[in-house]
């Protein structure tokens, strides 16, 4: 009996499939053309066509109106390019001292169009195998598994609540020279001290040490996991 043949996808067609992905990685199934449309800077009708193309493939499960699906094989493939994407950024940043986002997306969309599969790997390994990108996401590792962590921002703690920076949403350089101010990185310990009801802004302690007011923006921006006891 003949195995299945793999689908193959365009390089643009693999950008939406990574967008799905991202989206339902951090917000949950399913993933609206409107995320999609600004995940991939274009417009919702744009997004519309693509969907209803992918979903011809057998790609995805797309339903008007209720948004899309990545089908499990899908999936896994999706799965494969980002591991490839966030591998690629850890070399840039942590490696080739690389700190403008700007630059660096065109760079990694560039990079990612060198099918080796063996460079990948032994890049990796290089890298030491790191677990997690600059922003604190996950990196599958070569089979497509990584470690599950539940995540919530800074904005859904309670007062007295301790949790640990993982992740950045908002990538742009002002935010990061924002933070860097205040000594904020991934890894840091953060306890919500006080929340100010007249503006939703939060008195936040930092390592510890130190204890700033920042706003509900910046405060749904910086993704915790729970603090190790």
């Amino acid at each position: 009996m003949k195995k299945p043949r793999k689908k193959k996808f365009s390089k643009i067609e693999e950008n939406y499939l990574k967008a799905i992905y991202k989206i339902a990685e951090k917000h949950g199934n399913p993933v609206s053309t409107n995320q999609i449309a600004h995940e991939v800077a274009t417009s919702a009708a744009s997004v519309t066509d693509m969907m209803k193309r992918l979903s011809k493939k057998g790609a995805l499960n797309y339903q008007r109106y209720k948004g899309v699906t990545l089908t499990d094989e899908t999936y896994k493939h999706a799965r494969k390019i980002i591991r490839i994407h966030r591998i690629w950024e850890v070399f840039l940043i942590e490696r080739l001292k690389y700190s403008k986002i700007e630059v660096i997306r065109p760079l990694i969309k560039q990079l990612n169009y060198i099918e080796a599969e063996d460079l990948v790997e032994r890049l990796d390994e290089y890298l030491g195998y790191p677990k997690t990108n600059p922003e604190g996401l996950p990196i599958p590792d070569k089979d497509g598994d990584y470690d599950q962590r539940h995540q919530f921002t800074i904005g859904d703690m309670d007062e007295d609540e301790e949790g640990v920076l993982v992740g950045i949403e908002d990538l742009s350089p002002s935010f990061f020279d924002y933070i860097n101010k205040l000594s904020l990185k991934l890894g840091s310990k953060v306890k919500a001290l006080k929340r100010y009801d007249f503006d939703d802004s939060i008195k936040i302690q930092i390592d510890g040490k130190s204890d700033h007011i920042i706003s509900s923006r910046v405060a749904a921006s910086l993704l915790m996991k729970k603090a190790p006891k």
